[in-house]
């Protein structure tokens, strides 16, 4: 049944608590980078803005995620939902004293950047426990439509903050859109372990990455690692600082309605996406669905590089986003799926460092490629060789699936000569 899930009793305010989080976290980024160049104009603190958001899900992803498995995943989501409105306070008070400094803001970006590699690997095996396994690629899918629907609102909510009652106000207003969700979880009777088949092992700091090197023996959470990896380092979260600089490619007016669109178009057909795949209910989530996501993703960013016209640029971001969402959930409903049910938190976390560790490094990969070849050749260049890979990834899949199918064959043949020659 399609959107069956929200059939499940706790499963809405569940989604509706992820979409309020992820918007106040898109909130607080859209208020910070602002004041932090108001401020002190400093493209270095910008940078490392960036950085210290991803390389904590690179370091801390996997051992996070064996908390998870230890310890209760909603308290654990709560930690991180109380980091993110201490550092919003924090952010509000040193606005309004006007005592804020550079050290303060380095500060509070890695405690932002903590707090959401807290949250991630914790959230997926509560939603794992909250929905069980026939409901869990329908549960992925909307959950991740509600990231990216937070992705959409959160930074209009921290815009219209911003200009209206001031920055300072403005980060401490934004601690009420995390509170909903934070309450929420005390009734949430689910810990993320109710479903599990095993008990859940004792967290020796030996075996926490011990899942890195038992990933081979997964040949399905291998491909998708390597596909999000991929996707991370030569695209991640590289565009959207690039959108000012395609803006004047494109010789967008100066009315900034044009560029608000690019702003907003990826993180819509995300939306968009999600509600519409799940109307559907037909695709499975499988490898070969997430390596076709991530070739359409790659061919629409390449598409937008190369693109001199608005809509044509407006339609690529679009279906780029439709495409991370298929790309993406179904990625995470194989790890979750082929993930042993003790070390569930771990997988995830691995699989966190693929998709979001990753993507500290694709500013400076694009970066570096720009600044010998130009901005939109070196989006080109990135997102046709992730569609190389992508492509690659199909071909073994594809390869892997004949020989099963022979294999197979080769079996029936055999037991039916056996049956033969008995009789």
């Amino acid at each position: 049944m399609r959107f069956a899930v929200f059939r499940a009793r706790w499963y809405p305010g569940y989604w509706g608590g992820s979409a309020l989080q992820m918007a106040g976290d898109n909130a607080e980024h859209a208020i910070t980078y602002w004041v932090m160049w108001q401020y002190f104009h400093s493209p270095l603190l910008a940078g490392f803005a960036v950085v210290s958001h991803w390389v904590p899900h690179l370091l801390f992803s996997i051992p996070f995620g064996a908390l998870a498995d230890r310890y209760d995943a909603r308290r654990i989501v709560q930690v991180a939902a109380g980091l993110f409105m201490v550092a919003s306070v924090c952010w509000g008070v040193l606005i309004l004293t006007g005592t804020l400094q550079a050290w303060h803001a380095v500060v509070l970006l890695l405690v932002h950047g903590f707090a959401s590699a807290l949250w991630h690997p914790a959230d997926k095996v509560l939603l794992y426990d909250m929905v069980g396994r026939d409901l869990l690629p329908s549960g992925i899918r909307l959950v991740a439509t509600a990231i990216s629907l937070g992705q959409v609102v959160g930074p209009a909510f921290g815009a219209l903050l911003l200009f209206t009652v001031g920055p300072g106000l403005g980060m401490l207003l934004n601690v009420l859109v995390y509170i909903p969700f934070f309450v929420y979880l005390f009734a949430l009777p689910y810990t993320g372990h109710r479903r599990g088949g095993q008990a859940v092992t004792r967290m020796r700091l030996r075996d926490v990455f011990s899942v890195l090197r038992d990933l081979p023996r997964y040949p399905a959470v291998l491909v998708v690692m390597t596909l999000q990896a991929a996707i991370g380092l030569l695209i991640g979260v590289a565009l959207m600082p690039l959108l000012p600089e395609f803006s004047e490619l494109l010789g967008i007016d100066d009315s900034g309605v044009a560029y608000a669109l690019l702003l907003i178009a990826m993180a819509s057909g995300a939306v968009l996406g999600g509600v519409a795949l799940e109307a559907i209910g037909r695709l499975r989530p499988d490898p070969r669905l997430a390596v076709i996501g991530g070739a359409l993703f790659a061919a629409a960013v390449l598409t937008f590089a190369l693109s001199r016209e608005v809509a044509v640029s407006l339609a690529a971001l679009f279906v780029a986003g439709i495409a991370t969402i298929v790309a993406d959930s179904a990625s995470q409903t194989v790890v979750q799926l082929e993930a042993p049910d003790d070390r569930r938190g771990r997988f995830v976390g691995a699989a966190q460092v693929t998709s979001m560790g990753s993507r500290a490094g694709s500013g400076a990969l694009i970066g570096i490629l720009a600044t010998g070849v130009g901005v939109s050749a070196a989006v080109a260049i990135d997102a046709a060789l992730l569609l190389l890979i992508a492509l690659a990834l199909l071909a073994v899949l594809l390869t892997r699936a004949a020989r099963g199918r022979a294999g197979s064959a080769e079996e029936t043949v055999t037991a039916t000569a056996s049956r033969s020659a008995r009789s």
